[in-house]
Order: C-alpha cells, then sequence, then structure tokens
C-alpha cells in the first residue's frame, strides 16, 4: 500500500482527546452537521433494516435474521437512503451506520439526517475510530452499563472534525480501495482455515468413526448415516452417554456476577474465534444462562448451518454461554475431548444440519439431538488413545490455522489504525489515485466482518428474546 506523506501545517483541533488536525480542517459540533428524524411507519411494511457492527444498515434477511410472519414493524422509524442511523444502546461501540436504502428501524434507533458540509460516508468512519467511541462513551448515561444511552443533546455536543467538500470525497475513496485490498487479503487467509479445517475433519472423522487398527473387524451399526463402525463399540443415543445443560445460571444470581460470555458468533467448528466478552449479570442478555465447566462440548442449536462446535478445553470457572447452544456433559466412561470430537464429526454435524428446521434460520431441538445415536469404544483407555492420535497429526494444521488467524488479526489492527490516521488528518490522501488494482466490489467487501456476523439489534438471533 502506498506511503501517504504528512499535511504540510497542523494545527490543535481544541480537543484533548483528538490532539493536532491539519491546518486547513474546521472543527464543528454535531448539531451543525445534523438534525434528527423521528418519522414513524403507519403500517410496517417498508424493508427492515438492522444494523451490523462491519456492513452497516442493511436488509434484516440479509444478515439471516429470523422472520415471523405475524411480525410487524408499524410504528419502527423510517429512514431514508443517507441518513446516520445510531444504536443508543451501542453508541460506546461506535455503531454508527449509513442508510444504504429506505427502510424502517427499530425505535430505539436514531435517525440522523445531515445538513451542511458534513459527507454521511465520512462521518461514519469518523465516529468508529477508537478517540469517537471513547468521547461518545463518556457521554452516555445510565445506572446499568448495557443500558447506558447515548442522547440526541450529548451527541449534537461532540465535535466532528470537518474537512474542505472535496477532501471528504477522497478520504472515503481512498479508505473504500483499502478496504477492498485488506478484504482480498483476509478471504484469502479465509479460503486457507477453511481448507486446513477440512483436512482436520478428514482426520477426526476417520479417527471416530474406524478407531486406530485398521485390521479391526466392523459391524453394521444399524444406522445409514453413521454406517460400519469397529465390532466391539457400543452404539447408544448421545444421552446415554452425555448430561444436556446440566448446569443453568438462576435469576437470582448477584446483579454484579461478572463472567464471559459465549455467543453463536464466537464459536467454530473445533475453536473460539473471538475473545468471550466479559460482562455482569445485570447488563447480560437474557440468553446467557449456560453454565460451562471445562470437559463440556458445546454445539449450536440455531443457526446451525454456522457449525458452531467447541470443546472446553479450558478453565470455565467464569464461562457462560448463550442458550443457543446445547451443553454436553459427559458421563462416566466417556474421555470427554473424545466426545468433543465425535461432535465436531461430519457424520454427527450433518445430521444435525439434516434434522435443522427452518430455512432462513434453521434450529434443532435438544430432544431431537439427544435422541442421534453415537458410537464409542467401551474403554477410556481405548478413547484417549484415539484423542491422542487425532491430536498428534492435526497438529500442524492446528499450527497453520493459529499463524493464519492471527495474520488476519494484525491486518485488521492496520486497518484500524489506517481509518483512525485518515479520517483525523495524520496522513494526506489528497495526491492520491486510484491504481488499476484498486478495485472496489461490493460483495468482497463482506470479507471484512467475522464470519458469524454480529447483529447489534437487542435480540441477536439466539433464538431467545
Amino acid at each position: 500500500m502506498q506511503q501517504l506523506p504528512r499535511h504540510a501545517q497542523y494545527k490543535e483541533s481544541g480537543l484533548p482527546w483528538v490532539g493536532e488536525i491539519p491546518a486547513h480542517w474546521q472543527t464543528r459540533r454535531n448539531r451543525f452537521l445534523f438534525r434528527e428524524v423521528d418519522r414513524r411507519s403507519k403500517h410496517g411494511e417498508e424493508t427492515h433494516l438492522s444494523m451490523s457492527q462491519v456492513h452497516g444498515l442493511v436488509p434484516s434477511k440479509d444478515l439471516g435474521r429470523k422472520s415471523l410472519q405475524s411480525e410487524n414493524y408499524a410504528g419502527g422509524k423510517l429512514v431514508a437512503e443517507h441518513d446516520l442511523v445510531l444504536n443508543r444502546l451501542k453508541a460506546h461501540l461506535g455503531v454508527f451506520a449509513r442508510a444504504k436504502q429506505a427502510g424502517v428501524v427499530s425505535p430505539d434507533y436514531t435517525v440522523f439526517r445531515p445538513k451542511g458540509d458534513a459527507s454521511v460516508r465520512y462521518c461514519e468512519s469518523l465516529f468508529k475510530t477508537p478517540m469517537y467511541v471513547g468521547e461518545f462513551r463518556r457521554r452516555t448515561k445510565g445506572i446499568v452499563e448495557g443500558f447506558w444511552r447515548l442522547y440526541t443533546d450529548d451527541f449534537y455536543n461532540v465535535t466532528a472534525l470537518l474537512p474542505p467538500p472535496e477532501e471528504q470525497v477522497q478520504i472515503v475513496a481512498y479508505l473504500r480501495a483499502q478496504d477492498a485490498h485488506i478484504a482480498r487479503f483476509i478471504k484469502t487467509k479465509r479460503d486457507l482455515i477453511k481448507l486446513l479445517t477440512e483436512q482436520k475433519l478428514r482426520i477426526i472423522d476417520h479417527a471416530v468413526t474406524r478407531g486406530l487398527d485398521s485390521s479391526v473387524a466392523l459391524k453394521a451399526s444399524g444406522i445409514e448415516w453413521l454406517g460400519e463402525v469397529p465390532e466391539h463399540w457400543e452404539v447408544k443415543p448421545l444421552k446415554r452417554w452425555v448430561r444436556l445443560n446440566a448446569r443453568t445460571l438462576g435469576q437470582k444470581t448477584r446483579p454484579d456476577f461478572e463472567f464471559r460470555y459465549v455467543d453463536i458468533g464466537s464459536v467454530q467448528t473445533g475453536r473460539l474465534v473471538k475473545e468471550p466478552e466479559r460482562i455482569r449479570f445485570e447488563a447480560a442478555p437474557s440468553r446467557a444462562r449456560r453454565v460451562l465447566r471445562r470437559g463440556d462440548t458445546i454445539i449450536s442449536t440455531v443457526r446451525t448451518y454456522l457449525k458452531a462446535i467447541w470443546y472446553v478445553g479450558e478453565d470455565a470457572d467464569d464461562l457462560i454461554a448463550s442458550t443457543g447452544f446445547a451443553v454436553l456433559t459427559p458421563g462416566s466412561g466417556v474421555e470427554p475431548e473424545y466426545l468433543g470430537y465425535v461432535i465436531q464429526s461430519s457424520p454427527f454435524v450433518n445430521r444435525v444440519t439434516a434434522n435443522s428446521i427452518g430455512i432462513a434460520y434453521p434450529a434443532i431441538a435438544e430432544t431431537v439431538l439427544g435422541r442421534f445415536p453415537v458410537a464409542l469404544p467401551p474403554t477410556v483407555d481405548e478413547q484417549q488413545a484415539i484423542v491422542a492420535r487425532i491430536k498428534t497429526e492435526s497438529a500442524p494444521l492446528d499450527d497453520a490455522i493459529a499463524r493464519t488467524e492471527e495474520e488476519i488479526k494484525l491486518i485488521r489492527e492496520y486497518r484500524d489504525r489506517l481509518i483512525a490516521d485518515v479520517v483525523t488528518g495524520q496522513v494526506d490522501v489528497r495526491s492520491w489515485q486510484p491504481g488499476p488494482d484498486d478495485v472496489v466490489d461490493d460483495a468482497a467487501l463482506a470479507a471484512l466482518g467475522d464470519e458469524n456476523e454480529d447483529v447489534t439489534e437487542e435480540e441477536d438471533g439466539d433464538g431467545e428474546d
């Protein structure tokens, strides 16, 4: 990527949390750049838009949100294309988005319409920088952290940095081009992770269906999708091997009880993909109820196409999972880590997805999950030996996956720094000209988001609330 120069002259912004800005830039309070609009839908027939931290404000159906036929958005707030929309409860996370189309949003959102010289695209990037997120956080109000709100007057009183209009346009164009480059890089790395994961699953599949001794006699399991298994293995319904959802966080839990929350978006097949959010019970979503312990395996029973499965191989005294997971606690005679591999295996996962109900939002009942037949070696020793073989053979793949994930993390950190430098004038993009590789493909930009996209609605699609 092209090395950008600094501006020739700088001045103090007058904002201690910003510092110096280019001498020709202005500062202007938001009340002079935006006005709140509050028009309501009469019939709720407009396209319903949901907020995504990466993709902005997009039709709910594009994010795979559950939509019931009886759902009605009458009374929701109307937005026009290019309005700036704020999720008031998430302002401290930088959840601002430009409306890419007209539609209707939650009444809990605030809709701002630009006036004057402010580019909504530019302001959308500016308000997501760490310094502005911090300033919005300082201005939020509320008693309970999870319910802090940024009210309109407080938003109005925040001072924005304002380059000349033509420079705002240039900034937006430059950042979109860099996003395209970064998105292509991330997509390549994700494709590699997918390939490595598939190779690991082949190792797991063979080990948990055939064992270690290739000469052992096989028998028909009696289950079409399971096929033949070693003759001495036992086939029982899953509920005979495990306890389902053995521990629940009660309603009378202390409000200040703090825990790490594992939601559906935190998990992909076999691993955590992001650090669980630390949260207090009083601020936690009502679906934060599944108590985890080391040795448990969790599997998503909603949005099952995500294949969110994780063996809890770490100390988990402070881990709470969403009720969108089923928690499997192994019984006697079951090696916990072996069970984790069985639940990750392709035959089991394919059975889960095949028995899920729903198209946009497939889910499976835990009672159905518990009836699935599972074949296990009869001794813990044999199970442990299989675990050891899987870990040995998959170690190089695990290392490669970890390195690739770190590369994605680093490029995202670079992107965040780049955006902050550009929208605050620490570098000068006025001389930048797009090259032949600076092609922006809106579809490709999707790679900038997490694979399991977070939706910032109060109801996040976990099947609760």
